[in-house]
This record gives structure tokens, sequence and C-alpha cells, in this order.
């Protein structure tokens, strides 16, 4: 089991080296992380854009473009059709965005004819190492879908999970969050935790445990457990997937623990043909490659399944 991004990364290193195809690569950042992630042994790129300010800003970071392999595409929606499409070819086991804007970007994803569509729904999963947690933490979903239904939900999980499993979890524990731990129907995001735990023991849902609803603090703190009383649970302040209500939940803890807690975080989009990185310019540097990491795990399972 991988509880940090320094075993994740480690993991990588123990498969085939994976090939990034970067839609529309003239940025600086992005090509920042994926000079490091080659200089790491994590993954190699096919940078998909305008050649000339590829170069330019290649010169102006210092950072070596020798390997990488670029294809000249200036107009900005050809150049992510030709990266995707190099994704759905299996061209490259990875797609990341570079400078373009999400819309565009899941746009081409979405893209009937060369794109990563599964006829599953999408979602994303960001994964955290936080200080004082001996688990890696799954967070879902905090910046795809907004107001999920119980479908959904579902959906979200067995995305996550597939995540899980490729960090090494064999059977992670899935923490519906709400508010309190108790179903309360004037709460419907209780009444949807109740249900998916249901589904889960129907074996509606497989690969997990779930159990919800629960709160923050017990699913997270098992001391905090322990003084609730709620020991008798299957979580005990021990899960490592939380599932959020709603987009709104999931994105202000999500910026929360970047911003104030001593945390490595990585995140992708799921639901794929492969692995999509969807980060953001206000994404730290090493956020960028642990994305990347992380996509490049998830790879090699999708591979091999």
């Amino acid at each position: 089991m991988i509880t940090s991004f320094e075993g994740l990364i480690s993991r990588v290193k123990e498969c085939d080296k994976k090939k990034l195809a970067v839609a529309v690569a003239q940025d600086d950042a992005v090509l920042e992380a994926v000079a490091a992630a080659r200089d790491q042994g994590i993954a190699d790129a096919i940078l998909v854009g305008d050649k000339a300010k590829i170069e330019a800003i290649a010169a102006e970071i210092q950072v070596d473009l020798t390997g990488f392999e670029i294809i000249d595409e200036p107009d900005v929606q050809k150049a992510a059709l030709t990266a995707v499409k190099l994704a759905h070819d299996g061209v490259a086991d990875m797609y990341m965005k570079g400078l373009i804007d999400t819309k565009s970007f899941l746009k081409s994803i979405l893209n009937k004819e060369v794109g990563l569509r599964t006829g599953k729904p999408l979602s994303h999963v960001a994964v955290f190492d936080v200080e004082g947690i001996e688990q890696l933490l799954f967070l879902t979903d905090v910046a795809f879908m907004t107001y999920p239904t119980l479908e959904d939900k579902a959906h979200i999980i067995a995305n996550t999970v597939e995540v899980a499993h490729a960090c090494g979890l064999e059977c992670p524990k899935v923490a519906p969050l709400a508010a309190v731990e108790v179903v309360n129907p004037k709460m419907p995001a209780t009444v949807d935790a109740a249900e998916l735990t249901k589904m889960n023991e129907e074996g509606k849902i497989t690969g997990c445990i779930v159990d919800g609803p629960l709160s923050m603090d017990l699913a997270i703190d098992p001391e905090a457990a322990r003084h609730k009383g709620a020991t008798g649970r299957k979580i005990v302040g021990d899960a490592d997937i939380l599932l959020f209500p709603d987009i709104h939940a999931g994105n202000l803890v999500y910026k929360t623990l970047v911003h104030t807690a001593k945390v490595e975080n990585g995140c992708i989009l799921t639901g794929t043909k492969v692995p999509a990185i969807l980060t953001s310019r206000s994404d730290s540097f090493q956020t960028k490659v642990n994305s990347i990491a992380l996509a490049a795990v998830v790879a090699e399972a999708l591979k091999k399944a």
C-alpha cells in the first residue's frame, strides 16, 4: 500500500516508462513539470502546440527539451484534438492540460471521434498526503461534478476505487460525508450516504467498504470516533476515500488543506480511457509533478486490467 507521494513515485519507477500527451504545451509551469517528470523517470512527453513558443519559453526558463517530441500546431483547438488523439490511439498513456481553458480541454476529452469517452461519467479525484494522517486521502469530487445524484455518487465511488486500487489499496474505506453521522430525512446528503452504504452491502458497489453518513471527524480522526462512542462503525477515523455531498464541500476542504496544512497532493480526472491531468495555473509545481505520477500509476493499472 502506498502511503505517500514518495512511495507513489517509487512505484512508477517499477513500471514501464509512460508517455504523456500535453495539449497546448506553451506554458512555463507545465513545461517545468513535464521536464521534472522526465528527469525523475516518471514519464516522457509529447508536446503539442506552437513549437516556436514552446522553444522560446523553454529557453527563457532554462528547461531542456531534449528527448521530447514536439508536434507543431499553433491552433489551440486543433492542438487539443491532436494531443487527445495520441491518447485515444494508445500512442500516449496520459493526457494533460496545458495553456488551454478547461472547457475546451474537456470538450476534447468528450470528442466522439478522437476523445477519451468510456461510457462512464467523468469525475475528479484529488489524492492528499497529509502530515499527521497515516494513509493517503482520496477526495472526491472537488472539481468536476457539481451536485451529484445518488447514481452519480455511485459512479464517483467506482471511479475513485479504481484509483485507490492502483495505489495498492485492496479494499479502500469510503466515507460518504455529511454534517452529521445519523440519517436525517431533512438532510439529503445523509439519506444518500445511507443508501450508498446499503448498495455496498448488497454488492451493487464493490471493491470497497462504504460506511455513511459520517461526519468529517469520525471519518479521519480515530480519537474522535472513540470520544463519540462510534467504535462499532466500519470506519473509525481510518477512511481512505472522502466522498463529498457536492462540489462546494469538496472544493472548500481541498483549498483549506492546500493553503493551511502541510500536504502534498495530486489530481486526475477519471472515468476516461486514460487518466487526464486537469491542473490549474494556481496549482504548485509539485502538485503538477505529483499529478503526473498519480496518472502514471493509474495508467499502469488500466493497462493490466
